[in-house]
């Protein structure tokens, strides 16, 4: 009987120190859109479903993201910027989910609609007054990061609404962090606020996002495509050097169990949009 006893004893520690010392966190940073869009939920999930993996995340943006992958500071990084000339060759960008553009103005703003030019106005310095677009004699605080700072939502207004260009700090530029959590944080505050940023995660700030000619940004309509601007959401590994646990996490999210997961927080899978 004692045997026994002390046989349970030394199993129960073994156990114990399998759980103390299992396999190390995996690290994700980068896009702030993607994290409180879907991937704190979906780590959430992956974590209840296989006990003992922790995926640690942290924000800064997609090129913060970017960065420390380079630097091996992280196992795998969120982006919403696709891969551009400058990103190493071995870099893989793996889109996860749908998302879009969107154009954000404290609650307390009565303007609700925006045309492309208008944006492109605003961002000119050619718009400066609230007023300009049938609002209250605010000043608008078009708030923006540096150029080389914008990451994916730099990308995504280059290529909508400013014909390529980048971003040019002007007389009503607020310049923050290139953090989407600083700039939805600001509009939150901000009454004379103006931002762009994205769909996934404007959705879960106390903010109004703008329709755009009309026509409001909602998951249906980015879907049908009559709201514009649509874009992926990334999740980018190094391919030279990545984590198994990475790729089956990864896995997960694109599997079709992963896929309906990340369509019932709000947002589009990647099969509500079909590309050619």
């Amino acid at each position: 009987m004692r045997q026994r006893v002390v046989a349970c004893l030394f199993l129960l520690i073994m156990l114990s120190a399998a759980v103390c010392f299992s396999a190390e966190p995996l690290i994700v940073s980068g896009c702030s859109v993607s994290n409180v869009g879907y991937l704190n939920d979906l780590a959430g999930e992956y974590e209840r479903k296989n006990p003992g993996v922790t995926i640690l995340i942290r924000g800064g943006g997609s090129l913060v993201g970017i960065t420390e992958l380079k630097g091996e500071k992280i196992d795998f990084a969120a982006s919403c910027k696709s891969k551009g000339p400058s990103d190493p060759a071995e870099f893989e960008f793996i889109p996860i989910a749908w998302d879009a553009l969107v154009f954000i103005v404290n609650k307390s703003n009565p303007v609700s609609d925006i045309t492309v030019e208008e944006v492109r106005r605003i961002y000119d310095g050619l718009l400066t007054n609230w007023k300009q677009l049938g609002g209250p004699d605010l000043e608008i605080k078009s708030i923006v990061s540096t150029p080389k700072g914008m990451g994916g939502i730099g990308e995504s207004l280059a290529k909508y609404v400013l014909h390529g260009r980048e971003i040019v700090h002007q007389s009503n530029s607020v310049v923050v962090s290139s953090s989407v959590t600083v700039w939805e944080q600001m509009v939150e505050n901000t009454a004379e606020g103006f931002a762009s940023t994205g769909f996934a995660s404007a959705r879960k700030r106390d903010v109004k996002m703008l329709k755009v000619n009309g026509v409001p940004p909602t998951k249906e309509n980015i879907i049908s495509g009559r709201y514009p601007f649509k874009r992926y959401l990334y999740l980018v590994i190094n391919n030279k050097d990545v984590n198994p646990e990475v790729n089956k996490f990864i896995k997960f999210a694109r599997s079709s169990e992963g896929q309906r997961f990340i369509d019932r927080l709000g947002i589009p899978s990647l099969s509500d949009i079909k590309t050619k």
